[in-house]
């Protein structure tokens, strides 16, 4: 049994990031249903979620700074909000791609995989609360590798069936790039998973 005191500010730090992170991929998934209009429209928004990101990791940075005691490992604060902030950028920059490269109409891939992000994010959204709870985290942290693993099957597939069409060399290489960037962002929520796991072995 933990008999150390808790500091629950972290703990509202990391909700509060994973809280971004979910309503991050929510409006991903919903702006790449809308086409390409629709992502220019969310761009500036998922930005801001990136920017608010950036600062919730200072914050905690910061008071891991001046905390003697900590919930958990300090190192592994600062994994975990790393990790949490690596799944933000991965979806800025997936739609500042989508954005740049004029992406139009979505692919249904592309929605697909858009689809297993939100949901890895409500996953990890989950695990983060069960770890403040002192909750079993495992079966949110197998939800996400199930994805993951979905998720890498989907590009498999399309890259497979893309090198086999006879589209054109631009948009070939555009598709590719976009379908890796959305699958690497459920490695991202991976990550995270992983660094949960981790976390709760140690401390529940």
């Amino acid at each position: 049994m933990n008999l150390l005191p808790r500091d629950e500010k972290f703990f509202e730090y990391f909700q509060q990031h994973a809280t971004l992170v979910c309503q991050a991929s929510h409006l991903l998934s919903s702006g790449l249903r809308s086409g390409y209009e629709g992502m220019c429209q969310i761009s500036k928004q998922m930005e801001a979620f990136e920017r608010s990101g950036d600062e919730i990791i200072h914050e905690i940075f910061h008071r891991l700074q001046s905390t003697f005691i900590t919930p958990f490992d300090p190192e592994d604060m600062q994994t975990l909000a790393t990790a949490l902030d690596d799944v933000l950028d991965a979806m800025e920059d997936a739609t500042f791609r989508i954005v740049a490269y004029r992406v139009d109409p979505i692919p249904q891939p592309a929605l697909e995989l858009a689809q297993m992000i939100a949901s890895s994010c409500t996953a990890l959204g989950r695990a983060i609360t069960a770890l403040r709870e002192r909750k079993p985290v495992i079966d949110h942290c197998i939800e996400v590798n199930r994805l993951e693993d979905q998720a890498d099957a989907v590009e498999r597939s399309v890259l497979t069936t893309l090198f086999a069409s006879n589209m054109d060399a631009i948009t070939l290489i555009k598709l590719k790039d976009l379908y890796e960037v959305l699958e690497q962002t459920t490695d991202r929520c991976e990550d995270v998973a992983d660094v949960i796991q981790n976390v709760a072995v140690k401390n529940i």
